[in-house]
């Protein structure tokens, strides 16, 4: 395990955040108990996060920053702290998406990361992710900040109507999972779109895949297989990757359609089961 003396804040930007809570909680005469107490946590779990043993949240984060007084400094590192949990391979799209200004997704399998409530995301993520699945499930939702942007992007989803019907995470997850896309519904710049199972052949039949437009930056598409990405800013890969959304869009649903079968979905595939004393389970 490892103490104080074994951290190099330079060996990640978990290590930063936990070696400048040691040397600031040192330098305002703090043990771990009392910086514990102030900010209504333990004293053990003060180390645990000062020797990267566990994830700060955005609320730990904000209590110390007033605690200590720092003006906001874990607060702001706390997304890259987050961020340096996710696979290698998917860090430099989780940097991308955050700074994009309209970010065009097709999802033929899942619900796209942004729009994931948290227990599906953990119900996807525990698939395959066993040790540190906690830590994952904490950088997928630290990605939905950038919905929270004083200007958002622009997020247009369409879903295969197949990502309706997989329950994931078992009915009472996805009943959940579907009413939160429903709750997007009147938000002007986030806009979903079904593509119905009728479709039959269509440009998305080779997979899931995202094109990315900045302000300053060229644009850019991305896919990813079992382990690997591939982002490219090739101009010809990114009009025929636009291309073929605009196909995608044209062959779904409409806004206002795609809203009502999501609702149909909701309430006929996964509604709550009545039971003899009166209750309800789903």
């Amino acid at each position: 395990m490892k103490n104080t003396r074994d951290l190099d804040p330079s060996a990640s930007p978990l290590d930063y955040y936990g070696g400048e809570l040691r040397r600031l909680r040192e330098a305002a005469g703090l043990n771990q108990r009392q910086l514990g107490e102030i900010v209504y946590c333990t004293g053990s779990l003060i180390g645990q996060i000062e020797t990267t043993h566990k994830l700060p949240t955005r609320q730990f984060s904000e209590a110390i920053d007033a605690a200590l007084g720092t003006g906001g400094t874990f607060t702001r590192l706390l997304p890259l702290v987050l961020r340096s949990q996710l696979p290698s391979w998917f860090q430099q799209y989780a940097h991308m998406e955050a700074g994009a200004t309209d970010i065009s997704t097709f999802q033929a399998q899942l619900v796209y990361g942004l729009l994931q409530t948290e227990e599906y995301a953990r119900a996807v993520l525990g698939a395959v992710a066993k040790d540190n699945l906690e830590e994952l499930v904490a950088a997928r939702m630290n990605r939905k900040q950038v919905l929270k942007r004083k200007s958002p992007p622009l997020v247009w989803v369409v879903l295969d109507e197949a990502v309706l019907l997989r329950p994931i995470g078992g009915r009472k997850v996805m009943r959940r999972q579907l009413a939160h896309l429903l709750s997007f519904k009147d938000t002007k710049w986030i806009q979903i779109q079904i593509l119905p199972l009728t479709a039959e052949e269509h440009s998305g039949l080779m997979g899931s895949f995202n094109v990315l437009r900045f302000d300053d930056d060229p644009d850019i598409t991305y896919s990813e297989d079992y382990e690997t990405a591939h982002a490219t800013a090739d101009p010809q890969a990114v009009r025929d990757r636009s291309l073929r959304y605009h196909h995608l869009q044209a062959a779904a649903l409409s806004v206002k359609d795609s809203a009502e079968l999501i609702a149909r979905v909701m309430e006929e595939r996964y509604e709550e089961q009545a039971v003899p004393d009166g209750g309800a389970v789903a």
